[in-house]
């Protein structure tokens, strides 16, 4: 592979409402969401087409609301409404770094965000706009994980890039468990059958019957985000 050229063309990073927490514990830390803009300008700049689904963890988690009592829908529509709040953020920090973005909410919130027309959003990628997909599929019981796959298979993408806190995938939680191992790559089987906390099962069952690899890497060390575009070994791979 050349130095400098991007193993793929197209990808969606997903990314936690966690993420943007930075050394906070609730909330935005913006001088975060700023880093996390000029590294994914840094693949922008090497022609790379990027779409991001944003989680909500960081504002509110539907299951949290769950615990205490709350109905399951109404838990995930607050949920989900968290993102939205989470995507204008990174909105707001990739344009300060020069990017053109569209927000996009499966919720319809048309004074701040498109909603989700697929044909418009590949017509904003060809015009190398960033994609921001908030609210997930618009409907509970659905994870952003889900969503985020399904629509990296509506816009083609070619990989999905799951930040994390964690360098990769290991056998055990590597917070709880010091014997826990990392791999360098696992096939989706394995990950299934294992129940390794990667994705939600739906999520990672979608991946496998459409060919569509994921890449799970530690956000946290800088230029890991170009590292993974590039095809250099970074985290976990699972194909």
């Amino acid at each position: 592979m050349d130095e400098g050229k991007p193993a793929y063309k197209r990808v969606l990073l997903k990314l936690s409402g966690e993420a943007l927490l930075g050394e906070l514990s609730y909330g935005i830390d913006f001088k975060k969401a700023r880093s996390i803009a000029r590294e994914l300008k840094q693949i922008h700049d090497l022609g790379v087409d990027i779409a991001i689904m944003i989680g909500g963890g960081n504002i509110f988690r539907g299951s949290r609301g769950v615990e205490e009592g709350m109905d399951r829908v109404s838990a995930d529509h607050i949920g989900l409404l968290a993102t939205v709040i989470n995507g204008i953020a990174l909105q707001d920090a990739l344009e300060k770094e020069g990017l053109n973005t569209r927000l996009i909410s499966a919720i319809e919130i048309r004074a701040v965000a498109e909603p989700f027309i697929r044909r418009r959003v590949l017509r904003h990628l060809e015009k190398r706009r960033v994609i921001i997909f908030t609210a997930g599929l618009g409907s509970p019981y659905f994870t952003t994980d889900t969503a985020a796959v399904l629509r990296a298979l509506e816009i083609k993408a070619e990989v999905i890039l799951k930040a994390t806190k964690v360098d990769g995938i290991y056998s055990a939680d590597p917070m709880l468990d010091s014997n826990a191992t990392r791999f360098d790559s696992i096939k989706f089987l394995e990950v299934i059958q294992q129940e390794l906390k990667v994705m939600d099962s739906t999520a990672v069952t979608l991946c496998k019957d459409n060919n569509l690899p994921i890449i799970v890497f530690n956000l946290n060390i800088p230029g890991n985000i170009k590292r993974a575009v590039l095809g250099e070994k970074v985290g976990t791979k699972v194909f």
